[in-house]
């Protein structure tokens, strides 16, 4: 079945990613053509903007951003929805620029935000089918930890809720304060699936297989799960109350 993509925004952050950035951006026009792909680079120093400024030149649905300094994958994707509401595309894609979320998964992920009428699609790597490749068995541990861990304590019910692989649409988007937004790594992929569950715009998960990268550095530390963990407990917390103050007292 052929599908229309001239309505999608392809967002990808980068930083050092000169030995991936041309392989995925070819891959992702082949996977969805029609599709329009914006690059995020925070001045990269080892050349990765000079390459995507080049594949602009060559492809007309291409488009760099360049920011004055490295500033964090949460704020690139926020800078890059703004942009691309503001050029009315109709949905917007996260996708790492490492290679790790594979651009041939994208058409179905596509497909199941246009027919589930969701707000929100998630490339799971823990639902029947998804899977990860090239992980230590202690990070596979702490991924699926952190998952429960957010669903113990929020609404929300995916597998797969840190996951950086997702299809917006722009109605779920628009449907949230974007400047009200301050979480970073893990923790903001939790906040804005919360988000879109507050607005009772539905979220499904597609099977994914995650890749770990092959070439470059990971951008994982420490700090950004302490922060995922701080945040969830913040919220997890929040919302118990909000719900103990609506509940009715049984006596």
């Amino acid at each position: 079945m052929t599908h229309d993509f001239a309505g999608v925004l392809v967002c990808v952050p980068t930083y050092n990613e000169s030995s991936n950035i041309e392989s995925l951006v070819h891959r992702t026009l082949s996977a969805v053509p029609g599709a329009s792909i914006l690059v995020i680079d925070d001045s990269s120093p080892d050349g990765t903007g000079d390459i995507a400024d080049a594949l602009a030149a060559e492809h007309p649905c291409i488009s760099v951003l360049h920011r004055p300094a490295k500033s964090g994958l949460a704020t690139a994707y926020l800078d890059a929805f703004r942009i691309g509401l503001e050029r009315g595309f109709t949905r917007l894609v996260e996708m790492d620029a490492d290679g790790s979320h594979a651009p041939e998964h994208l058409p179905a992920m596509v497909q199941a935000s246009a027919e589930a009428g969701v707000g929100l699609v998630i490339g799971s790597r823990y639902v029947a089918g998804g899977r990860t490749e090239g992980w230590p068995w202690t990070r596979k541990v702490l991924s699926r930890a952190g998952n429960g861990y957010v669903r113990l304590l929020t609404p929300l019910r995916v597998r797969d809720a840190t996951a950086g692989y997702r299809v917006f649409t722009a109605d779920a988007l628009t449907s949230m304060d974007l400047d009200s937004v301050t979480s970073k790594g893990y923790s903001f992929q939790v906040e804005m699936a919360l988000l879109v569950h507050q607005a009772g715009l539905g979220i499904t998960e597609v099977p994914i297989t995650f890749r770990e990268r092959e070439l470059g550095t990971s951008k994982m530390s420490r700090a950004v799960i302490l922060e995922a963990l701080w945040r969830t407990t913040v919220w997890g917390v929040s919302d118990r109350g909000k719900r103990s103050e609506t509940s009715p007292i049984s006596v």
